[in-house]
């Protein structure tokens, strides 16, 4: 029987844990961000105060029960838009920073939002045109000193909400069960699409997330907050469990602001992953100590099966470039390579992969600290039911997912909602199966499976994840070779490196690599790309 069902009063609310926060740590710091180059420290009992505040005012000037939008780069004010918005009876739009000003006005108007906070830069942008927006009444922007109009100052809105009566926002209704957290998915194929997320997928996920992985206590926040991944798994859960978040400013500056605020765990993609793992190669090799940090690594991974751990001393030196608390890293929203997964554990890093997805707010499963597993995304979230639709012969099929934390559904498209929810199972459009352990592994996209012409199936992700661990080779896409009417006969591997090689080279370490490899497994031709491809703002390649 789910915990659930037993006892659901242990499950808090969003009110609940923002006045525990405020009630249980006052002082604590909730989060730290740079300024005017100082460092703010904000502690839970101001964080509960400036959402009581800004909710007074939202409540106060009629919008407690609208759609309410944002756009901009993280910030502490980002954060505490977010909480208040999901604490009226009204419903939060967050919106891709990234997105052209027409996608953004299109997105908008298809939300049905009618109160935007946005930075100076999309200010900028949409002022000009919110003739194009009807449902529009005002802008509140983060950084602007003084009201004009329908340009409202955040700072002011702030000052007015204080001086405010807050009772009436503390007693608004929230149906649990009604939308409440609108999330359009950037995806990889363009076509974005309104996730309904309700207070009661909200709740649930942060309740059996928290059980999956014990949250430390100091955490940088790297990746967009528009994403389901960072904002519920790594900020509602941190506010649940009274950790302190560091708020990063650019990606440009993730090696500077470890080193500052000297997190113990971070969330990142595999992208950053990669990167990381590639930096540290590339400065060993520049400091001539590459053979000695191989070398390091075999020795230690020698002295562990023996129960001697030196990873600590052995690897002190790269803990200190992520700052030197740097404990776990959490790694998800795209596959990543086993060998990526052991290189981080072999320098002494717990490192924990998952798997979710924006209809399911978003976790579906994850590694467990003490139960880490290199080529699975570990054990399902408990208040979630998986199954594989149609399996072959390996155990592989479609992952199809019921449970407390499942969308209500795609906003105003009931036909693509009809395509994958089914009596409440989600079809994911992911491949998978479910080891004997009952963990769960992920072999590739359905959308993006390659059926060669001899009845093989491929999937791209386990090929690319082995291609990109040859050193120069930054990015790699694997597709099927068509030969006319006999349909793909081949696989073709679209790479593109910082270091440019022949083409033929590239062939030639990419076979070595895969010469254990069956022979349909095999890359039989290279494409050499002259620039980057193209992602999505969660680093995704758009394939």
């Amino acid at each position: 029987m789910k915990e659930n069902m037993i006892d659901e009063s242990k499950i808090l609310s969003l009110r609940e844990i923002l006045s525990k926060a405020a009630t249980e740590c006052p002082d604590k710091w909730a989060y730290r961000y740079k300024r005017n180059n100082s460092v703010v420290n904000v502690t839970f009992k101001q964080f509960y105060n400036d959402t009581l505040s800004l909710g007074a005012y939202l409540t106060e000037r009629g919008y407690s029960d609208t759609h309410i939008a944002i756009v901009g780069e993280n910030s502490y004010e980002w954060i505490t838009v977010f909480l208040t918005v999901l604490n009226t009876s009204g419903v939060f739009v967050p919106l891709d920073k990234e997105l052209p000003t027409d996608d953004l006005i299109g997105l908008i108007n298809e939300s049905d939002s009618t109160l935007i906070f946005c930075d100076k830069k999309h200010e900028t942008e949409l002022a000009g045109r919110l003739g194009e927006i009807p449902g529009i009444k005002e802008i509140i922007t983060f950084e602007r000193e003084t009201t004009e109009g329908n340009l409202i100052s955040y700072a002011e809105a702030m000052k007015e909400g204080a001086a405010l009566d807050k009772s009436r926002y503390l007693n608004l209704e929230i149906d649990e069960n009604a939308l409440k957290y609108l999330v359009y998915t950037s995806g990889t194929t363009g076509i974005a699409k309104g996730v309904m997320l309700s207070m009661r997928n909200i709740r649930y996920t942060i309740h059996y997330g928290v059980k999956l992985q014990k949250m430390l206590d100091c955490g940088l926040s790297v990746l967009p907050y528009h994403h389901t991944y960072e904002a519920v798994c790594d900020l509602l859960a941190a506010l649940h469990e009274h950790t302190t978040i560091c708020i990063n400013d650019s990606y440009k500056n993730v090696s500077q602001n470890l080193k500052l605020f000297k997190p113990d765990y971070l969330y990142i993609v595999p992208m950053f992953a990669e990167f990381f793992k590639k930096a540290i190669l590339k400065e060993a090799e520049r400091k001539g100590s590459l053979k000695k940090l191989l070398r390091g690594i075999k020795i230690s991974n020698f002295l562990r099966k023996i129960g001697i751990d030196l990873r600590g001393v052995f690897f002190k030196e790269i803990k200190q470039s992520f700052g030197g608390n740097l404990t776990k890293i959490n790694c998800g929203g795209a596959p990543i390579s086993p060998e990526t997964v052991d290189f981080f554990i072999d320098i002494g890093f717990k490192f924990h992969t998952g798997y979710g997805i924006t209809e399911c707010c978003p976790i579906v499963a994850g590694n467990k600290d003490g139960c880490l597993t290199n080529d699975t995304v570990g054990g399902i979230m408990q208040c979630m039911q998986v199954k594989i639709d149609n399996p072959n012969e390996n155990g592989e099929g479609e992952i199809i997912l019921k449970g407390d934390n499942v969308m209500m559904g795609y906003y105003k498209r009931p036909d693509l909602t009809a395509e994958v929810l089914s009596d409440g199972w989600f079809s994911t459009g992911d491949y998978g199966a479910i080891t004997k352990q009952g963990f769960l592994k992920i072999t590739g996209r359905k959308k993006n499976l390659i059926v060669l012409n001899n009845g093989k199936n491929i999937y791209p992700e386990e090929l690319e994840n082995q291609i990109s661990q040859i050193e120069y080779i930054t990015e790699v896409i694997v597709r099927g070779v068509k030969d006319g009417e006999n349909g793909e006969v081949g696989l073709l591997a679209e790479v593109y490196c910082e270091n440019p090689k022949s083409e033929e080279e590239i062939l030639s370490d990419i076979r070595k690599i895969q010469s254990k490899n069956p022979y349909y497994k095999r890359i039989s031709e290279v494409k050499l790309r002259t620039e980057p491809f193209p992602k999505t703002t969660t680093k995704k390649i758009k394939r």
